[in-house]
């Protein structure tokens, strides 16, 4: 009996080890570390400078082993938060997916006001300077090109040396109420034009009621440039 007992247990030990193999948390966490890595590195090519800390694991945590290298990409963005959640994968014969966060510090030129700006101002070159910030400590976004900026008009006030933020900055209006307008009619290579009125206003890509000087008839119209609009015949 003792004979049977120890092949068994033999037999048993020899077969665990395929059964009980599992990924671990030391194998998830160098993965995450490699990704940071990429992402810090494909970063600096643009005049980024990232540092990174990830999570710690658990190192109880034992998944299934996985037969192909781990996926990892982000599942936040980056870009607007200083921890982002990451996704780490298995696509192998034992699927299976987990979060983990990370400590992530993206610093690089951004747009600041270079002296106080007044609501409804209108955005030129002159009005801004390039500051380096921690730009994923902002949830509302940066601008980080002048062409970005340039021509929009200021919503509210915003102090010197401010982040300029999208959030703060809107397209100015191409037309105004009470504006002659240049209504266009489009239907494939045809269009005819006609002169209106807008009864109020708006920025190009807006929508805007017009009055049509010549029939009378209010018409919506989409604004595509200053003074002139377009309906669909």
């Amino acid at each position: 009996m003792r004979i049977i007992n120890l092949a068994l247990l033999i037999l048993l030990s020899g077969v665990s080890g395929p059964l009980v193999a599992a990924t671990t948390a030391a194998q998830i966490q160098k993965a995450t570390l490699v990704f940071l890595q990429n992402f810090a590195s494909e970063q600096a090519n643009e005049g980024y400078t990232v540092s990174f800390e990830p999570s710690s694991i658990d190192n109880r945590l034992a998944l299934a082993q996985c037969d192909q290298p781990l996926g990892v990409e982000f599942s936040g963005d980056p870009w607007k938060s200083t921890n982002p959640s990451m996704l780490v994968t298995c696509e192998g014969a034992r699927p299976w997916r987990m979060f983990v966060t990370a400590s992530v510090s993206i610093h690089g030129p951004a747009l600041v006001a270079a002296r106080p700006l007044a609501r409804g101002e209108r955005i030129t070159e002159a009005l801004l300077t390039r500051q380096s910030v921690e730009i994923n400590a902002s949830r509302r976004g940066v601008l980080t090109s002048t062409d970005e900026a340039i021509g929009m008009q200021v919503r509210r006030s915003v102090n010197t040396g401010s982040l300029i933020t999208p959030d703060m900055l809107s397209a100015p209006n191409a037309v105004e109420r009470g504006d002659h307008v240049i209504i266009t009619a489009k239907t494939g290579g045809f269009s005819v034009s006609s002169r209106g009125r807008a009864l109020a206003n708006a920025s190009v890509g807006q929508q805007v009621l017009v009055k049509n000087l010549r029939s009378s008839r209010t018409i919506k119209a989409s604004v595509v440039a200053p003074g002139h609009v377009e309906i669909p015949m």
